[in-house]
C-alpha cells in the first residue's frame, strides 16, 4: 500500500483513491516566460516517479496525471512587449523548451496539459457560480473572491490573519472590502491580451485557473494535488477556497503533496534573487538521467542543496549501476525498492536497497522504476550523439603522434578529459570511455 505525507494533516496516510479504476493527479506546471531552473525541475521529476509508483501499484486502473500551463500572465505579457511580440510567441517558445528540459531529464508526458488560455469559459462560469453563492464580488472591473466568506480559510496553511496577509503580499486596493481578499478575474487595457466576460473585457487571476480546470479535466473532488512548498499559501490555499465554495463544500483534494525546495546556499533558488541554474545550463556537461538521480537522491519533501559534488556522486552511482546490470533485459521488480517507493517515496532508501541488488535482471527492471538505467550500458559509458566527434578527434591525436607533434597529442587527450572522455591507449590502438 502507498502511504504519503498530507499537508493538510500533516502526517503519513494511507493512499485509498476515491476511484481503484481511476485515479486523478494534478501538479501545478509551468508559466512559460522563461527558462526552467533545476529547482523547478524537482516537482515534475517527484511528481513524474509519483505517477510511475501509482501505475505500479494499480496496474489496472487508469493514472490521470494533469500538469497545467499558465500561458497568461503579468510577466508573460511584460516579456512579449519587451521583445515586441505576441504572447504566443513567448509562450509556445518557454513551453517547448521547458518540455524539452524536462523530456531530457526523463519526465514522462502528462496524460492532460490543459493550458489557461483555452480554458477561459470554464473559469468565467465559476467565478459566476461564486458571485451567485455569495462568495466573490464585483468591483470596478475586477472580481474578487471574498475570504470572509468562507470560515474555513486558512485550513492548508494554517496561519493566523495577519500572516496571511503578508504572506499573500496583497495588493492594496479601495475596491476591495478586505485587504485578504484576491483576484479571480481582473481587467486588460487595451492592447492586452483579454477576454470578453459579464464583467468586461480582462484575464483572469492565477488562482481560478487551476480550480476551473480540476473541475473539467478531473472533477470537482481529486486523489491528489501537488506542487512545490511555496505554492501552500496563497496558491494552494486560494484553490481550495474556491473550488470548496463552488461545490457546497467539497474538499478539492483528497491529499496534498508538497516537494521541498532546491537551494545554491542559504536561500532556496529562485528567479527573483538570481541564484539559479538551468537544465539547459546543466544538460551541456551532464547527462539527463545523472540530474535526474541527483534530483532523486534526497527525499522529496527535505531541502536539496545543489551542488557539483551532488551531480558527480549522481554519476558514480549511475556508473555503478550501469555495470552491474549489464545489458540484462529488465526482469521482475525488487520488492524492497517498491517497499521503499510506495513509503511516501522514500528515494534515499529505495537508491540504498538499488545497489544491494545481485540480479542485473531485477536491477534494471527496479531502477527503471524510478526512470534511471533507460539506455544501454554502451551508450551510457559511450555517449550518444558525440561518439563520431571523439573517434574524428582520437584519428586527430593520432596523427599527430605519428609526426611527433606531442604536444598537440597531449592537448587533444587533456580536452577530450575535461570533457569527461578518458582515451586508453594499447597494442590494437585507443580506445575511450565516459569517467
Amino acid at each position: 500500500m502507498i502511504r504519503l505525507h498530507d499537508t493538510m494533516t500533516r502526517e503519513k496516510r494511507p493512499f485509498v483513491p476515491l476511484n481503484p479504476q481511476r485515479i486523478t493527479m494534478y501538479v501545478c506546471g509551468p508559466t512559460v516566460y522563461g527558462r526552467a531552473h533545476i529547482g523547478n525541475a524537482r516537482p515534475a521529476v517527484v511528481f513524474d516517479l509519483l505517477r510511475r509508483v501509482l501505475e505500479h501499484e494499480y496496474p489496472d486502473a487508469k493514472v490521470i496525471y494533469a500538469r497545467n500551463v499558465t500561458d497568461v500572465d503579468d510577466k508573460i505579457i511584460a516579456s512579449a512587449a519587451e521583445e515586441g511580440v505576441d504572447v504566443s510567441v513567448i509562450t509556445d517558445r518557454y513551453e517547448r523548451f521547458y518540455l524539452e528540459d524536462m523530456g531530457a531529464l526523463g519526465v514522462q508526458p502528462p496524460t492532460i496539459a490543459p493550458h489557461a488560455t483555452q480554458e477561459i469559459l470554464p473559469m468565467i462560469a465559476m467565478i459566476s457560480e461564486l458571485i451567485a453563492k455569495g462568495h466573490a464580488y464585483e468591483a470596478e472591473g475586477h472580481v474578487l473572491f471574498s475570504v470572509a466568506s468562507d470560515p474555513s480559510y486558512g485550513v492548508l496553511s494554517r496561519r493566523d490573519r495577519e500572516a496571511m496577509i503578508a504572506g499573500a503580499r496583497v495588493e492594496v486596493a479601495p475596491y476591495k472590502r478586505d485587504p485578504a481578499d484576491f483576484v479571480l478575474w481582473k481587467p486588460s487595457d487595451e492592447g492586452v491580451v483579454g477576454w470578453d466576460s459579464p464583467w468586461g473585457r480582462g484575464r483572469p487571476g492565477w488562482h481560478i485557473e487551476c480550480s476551473a480546470m480540476i473541475r473539467a479535466h478531473l472533477g470537482e473532488t481529486i486523489d491528489i494535488h501537488g506542487g512545490g512548498l511555496d505554492l501552500i499559501f496563497p496558491h494552494h490555499e486560494n484553490e481550495i477556497a474556491q473550488s470548496r465554495c463552488a461545490h457546497g463544500g467539497l474538499p478539492l483534494a483528497r491529499y496534498w503533496v508538497h516537494n521541498g525546495f532546491v537551494d545554491m546556499g542559504a536561500e532556496k533558488m529562485s528567479k527573483s534573487l538570481g541564484n539559479i541554474v538551468t537544465p539547459e545550463e546543466l544538460l551541456k556537461s551532464h547527462k539527463g538521467e545523472t540530474l535526474r538521480l541527483a534530483l532523486l537522491s534526497a527525499h522529496y519533501r527535505s531541502p536539496l542543496p545543489w551542488t557539483e559534488a551532488l551531480i558527480a556522486q549522481s554519476k558514480a552511482v549511475l556508473d555503478g549501476l550501469y555495470r552491474k546490470a549489464g545489458d540484462a533485459a529488465p526482469g521482475e521488480i525488487d520488492p524492497g525498492v517498491v517497499e521503499a517507493l510506495a513509503d511516501d517515496l522514500n528515494t534515499p532508501l529505495a537508491l540504498s536497497r538499488l545497489g544491494a541488488i545481485d540480479d542485473p535482471a531485477a536491477l534494471k527492471a527496479s531502477a527503471q522504476l524510478l526512470g534511471v538505467l533507460m539506455v544501454s550500458e554502451d551508450e551510457w559509458f559511450r555517449g550518444a550523439g558525440d561518439a563520431g566527434d571523439i573517434e574524428t578527434r582520437i584519428a586527430a591525436r593520432a596523427e599527430a603522434k605519428a609526426r611527433r607533434d606531442f604536444a598537440e597529442a597531449d592537448r587533444i587527450r587533456d580536452e577530450l578529459k575535461a570533457e569527461g572522455v578518458l582515451l586508453e591507449d594499447g597494442p590494437s590502438g585507443t580506445t575511450w570511455r565516459r569517467e
